[in-house]
């Protein structure tokens, strides 16, 4: 069986009478993908469920507006993106983080987290990843675990590409630096 291209998803969207198999057919595609990505930037698994179904409700509601500058792909990268980031400052502006800062926040969550591999090398990665600034977080977690192209990510971001290289080397220099230390 041939996968469904984007184009065709667009294009049942758009047909009420096919709509609803065009979601399954969306989420069926990209809902791992984008779990994955949220999780790289939230770590709590509950938070990355909700966070993730208001990706494609998001999406859902504004695919008659997805104009193909991109790909669909990118797109709901991008969404999930922004959701992801918008959750972590509302949390801040509600004093989720008053008793602990983000990270410190963020390893608990990680040594609480029974979702996640207990292999201890993952964990050391994870803890590593933790302790760099917001922005090289994500744009490591982009390029190491999702494999996007600093292109795309600087699209993503609205960063320049090499403001982009630049965060993800010093990000990977950090990391190879606490991984050596620990």
């Amino acid at each position: 069986m041939q996968e469904i291209t984007d184009s065709e998803i667009i294009l049942m969207a758009k047909d009420e009478r096919k709509a609803n198999e065009a979601l399954r057919l969306l989420m069926q595609k990209y809902k791992v993908r984008i779990y994955n990505h949220i999780r790289g930037i939230l770590i709590s698994h509950e938070d990355t469920n909700d966070v993730t179904q208001d990706v494609f409700i998001k999406v859902w509601q504004n695919i008659s507006t997805f104009r193909g500058d991109s790909s669909l792909f990118t797109w709901i990268y991008r969404i999930a993106t922004n959701e992801s980031l918008n959750y972590i400052r509302k949390n801040r502006k509600k004093k989720l983080f008053a008793s602990e800062n983000q990270e410190q926040y963020l390893l608990n969550l990680l040594s609480n987290e029974t979702y996640l591999s207990s292999d201890e090398i993952q964990i050391k990665l994870q803890k590593a990843i933790i302790k760099l600034p917001d922005q090289q977080r994500l744009i490591f977690n982009m390029r190491y675990f999702d494999h996007i192209k600093f292109k795309e990510m600087a699209d993503i971001l609205s960063l320049s590409e090499g403001g982009v290289k630049s965060n993800y080397h010093i990000a990977e220099k950090k990391i190879k630096e606490f991984l050596k230390e620990h």
